[in-house]
């Protein structure tokens, strides 16, 4: 009888207090998910310079403008194994939201003429030109950020900081587009440290700068996005704690060397984010990631 008893006491207690059950972490969204989303709206497809990489694609709201514009540069360890399509998910979603998209192409390593000092001059003129698209199409030319993904990431920091470049480095560019802003989506703005990490991504900083750091010490101080920058405009790092590509110090390290009050820079630290789940629209992370786009642009979503 008392064995009975103690039976009952104990259906009871865990019927009062059931065991917690462990929560599975979300699955991580894999490249394999992205290029099996349906395809987007085709853009405007624009040139932005005389060679056949050299191009945009325009995507502008419905209604009057002029809309602000985010410029979109597609990751891919800078090389021509991965183009700009995969980013285009993203800019057909953000143009759903009220903004226009230029999601830019440019020459990478392995193309002619790509690598150092090519890639970042078509970067360059790629942002730049969207002056040249204000004039012939509802876009603002001044209300405009950078949005990159992995190495776009470093790329969009550094395109933002380009004022910063002196005069005799061959990444001077003159007069550089000024912007709203810089959403770093699991960039990588510290390419020595990050040749020498784990990851997928590491031997290709060498192909990109044709050398070790030590090597051509020069390029990767011109290449390396510049911590001022986030003393002058708004970045946000956005990055995903589960992310086996590109490491969480990556963006820490970049927002605390400028550390400050007048410091403009945060992490938006994602908990259950891997690499790809930040420019995926069906990513449970993607308000987010429209948010952060709406605080640099301060335009409320439609």
């Amino acid at each position: 009888m008392k064995c009975l008893f103690s039976v009952l006491l104990l259906c009871l207690f865990f019927s009062l207090h059931p065991l917690r059950a462990q929560t599975p972490a979300p699955k991580l969204i894999t490249w394999q998910d992205l290029t099996q989303l349906p395809t987007p709206a085709t853009g405007t497809r624009i040139a932005y310079g005389p060679d056949s990489l050299q191009f945009g694609e325009l995507r502008v709201p419905s209604g009057k403008g002029p809309f602000p514009v985010v410029v979109v540069i597609h990751g891919g360890c800078w090389l021509n194994q991965f183009n700009y399509q995969y980013m285009n998910h993203l800019s057909a979603a953000l143009t759903q939201q009220g903004y226009a998209t230029w999601n830019i192409e440019f020459r990478r390593v392995g193309d002619v003429g790509g690598g150092y000092p090519g890639t970042f001059l078509d970067v360059a003129r790629a942002v730049d030109y969207v002056r040249d698209l204000a004039r012939n199409y509802p876009v603002s030319g001044k209300e405009v950020m950078v949005m990159g993904h992995s190495a776009g990431g470093h790329l969009a920091l550094w395109a933002a900081g380009r004022k910063e470049v002196p005069k005799t480095s061959p990444l001077y560019t003159k007069n550089p587009l000024k912007v709203k802003g810089v959403v770093s989506l699991a960039g990588i703005p510290d390419l020595a440290t990050y040749s020498t990490q784990k990851g997928s991504c590491n031997t290709a900083v060498e192909k990109l700068l044709g050398g070790s750091p030590t090597a051509v010490p020069e390029r990767y101080a011109a290449a390396t996005p510049s911590s001022r920058l986030t003393l002058k405009v708004p970045v946000r790092m956005v990055q995903g704690a589960r992310d086996p590509i590109v490491p969480v110090s990556q963006a820490l390290n970049f927002v605390q060397q400028a550390a400050g009050q007048k410091n403009k820079a945060k992490v938006v630290l994602l908990p259950d984010a891997g690499h790809f789940d930040l420019v995926a629209p069906t990513s449970p992370v993607w308000p987010t990631i429209v948010e952060t786009v709406q605080e640099m642009l301060k335009k409320l979503k439609r």
